[in-house]
């Protein structure tokens, strides 16, 4: 995901988000607005002869093929693609079949359609549902089809007969979620290649970095070390910003919106526990960002952080940790392991007694919670082991 320069640099390439994700959709319409121009043509020679007004009507006629011509140009373009073009179109769309009334008499209304037909009446729910969604084209249809309803003096539910409300509704609401369903897999499509792009451009500085920077932190950390005295307290510090830039540097918690970070709650699960890394933490969650839903993401990581803070506490002094994180689909499963000194058996069942509830309360029972499950492994001078699983919905914002 990155480009060279004239001088050869390395950039990350931009990604355009702006492009409208429904443009195809936006095409078709048009495609199909001018099939149902011709469409009304034939239709105006074929009834032209049993109309009041033959001249009058051809002259509604151009204003039908003017203002088709206008709203094709506009919504392919991009510029009408608002709802005052979209309110226009309606308002012109509603005239025209009220126009009824003025070139055709009572029984030519009664047994046709209202003129200029409901095929070209349809364009204005495509535009309305491509904008705005189902609910949208829904709105649109049945005014569109009221009018209809309105012109006839009569509301037919015979669909079998005069399906005009069916064949609105059905057009404004799955067209609109076409649209919708466009947009989401563009917006989830951008994000994917942003984070595909950040990921390539911190793996290109820690490869640059690591040569340089980590090196000498490590060498005055080891060092000092060795010196000991006043250069200890150097060494801590040199110690303590390498393990800051390591984190720095594997970290995937970056601004790439959805689907790491988005209006529906959901957030990367590997960015959050690599906050715990520190000298004795060791984090290792996959490459790819672990998308959940940011509740699940809290309750996991406050169980998480309830294991570390026991390691601290009871696995020893020079104790390590280990956290793995494994994304199985549906499936997320968590192990957090320590070489301490284990826990003697029948340990936590006599806490647990006590009253003191600290590990089937802030870790077991919140697994459990989620619908997943908590397994402790531990014997004594062997180190303790959790694994935490818990189910994760393909899309959990359905």
């Amino acid at each position: 995901m990155t480009t060279l320069d004239a001088d050869g640099e390395r950039h990350p390439r931009r990604i355009d988000s702006g492009d409208d994700p429904a443009g195809p959709l936006w095409r078709a319409a048009q495609v199909f607005r001018g099939l149902s121009v011709l469409y009304a043509l034939g239709f105006q020679i074929a009834v032209n002869a049993d109309l009041l007004y033959p001249a009058t009507t051809w002259a509604l006629f151009g204003l039908l093929v003017a203002s088709s011509a206008v709203f094709a140009l506009g919504y392919l373009n991009g510029f009408a693609r608002n709802w005052y073009w979209i309110i226009a179109e309606l308002l012109i769309t509603c005239g025209l079949l009220m126009t009824t009334w003025l070139v055709a008499g009572d029984d030519w209304v009664a047994n046709n359609q209202t003129w200029p037909t409901t095929l070209w009446a349809t364009n204005v729910v495509l535009s309305a549902a491509i904008h705005g969604g189902p609910v949208a084209g829904a709105i649109v249809a049945a005014v569109a089809a009221g009018t209809s309803f309105f012109v006839k003096g009569t509301v037919s539910l015979n669909f079998g007969r005069n399906a005009t409300l069916i064949v609105l509704l059905a057009v404004g609401v799955v067209v609109g979620l076409a649209s919708v369903s466009a947009r989401r897999s563009h917006a989830t499509l951008v994000a994917a290649m942003r984070l595909a792009a950040a990921t390539e451009e911190r793996e290109r500085l820690s490869r640059e970095v690591h040569d340089g920077v980590l090196q000498v932190l490590a060498l005055i950390a080891k060092r000092g070390r060795e010196i000991g005295g006043g250069t200890a307290e150097l060494a801590e510090l040199a110690s303590e910003q390498e393990r800051a830039l390591r984190q720095l540097l594997t970290s995937t918690d970056v601004d790439v919106g959805a689907p790491c970070d988005d209006s529906a709650g959901r957030t990367d699960l590997g960015a959050l526990l690599r906050r715990h890394a520190a000298e004795r933490v060791s984090i290792s969650a996959p490459r790819e960002a672990v998308v959940v839903e940011a509740a699940l993401a809290r309750e996991l990581d406050a169980a998480v952080t309830n294991a570390l803070d026991n390691v601290v506490r009871h696995a020893g002094p020079d104790a390590r940790a280990f956290v793995l994180v494994e994304n199985l689909g549906e499936q997320v499963v968590i192990s957090i392991r320590d070489d301490g000194v284990g826990i003697e058996p029948g340990r936590l069942e006599q806490a647990q007694t006590q009253g003191r509830l600290g590990v089937a309360q802030s870790i077991v029972k919140r697994i459990e919670s989620l619908g997943g499950s908590a397994v402790l492994d531990s014997d004594p001078g062997l180190g303790t082991e959790w694994e935490l699983t818990v189910p994760v919905a393909v899309d959990r914002r359905t």
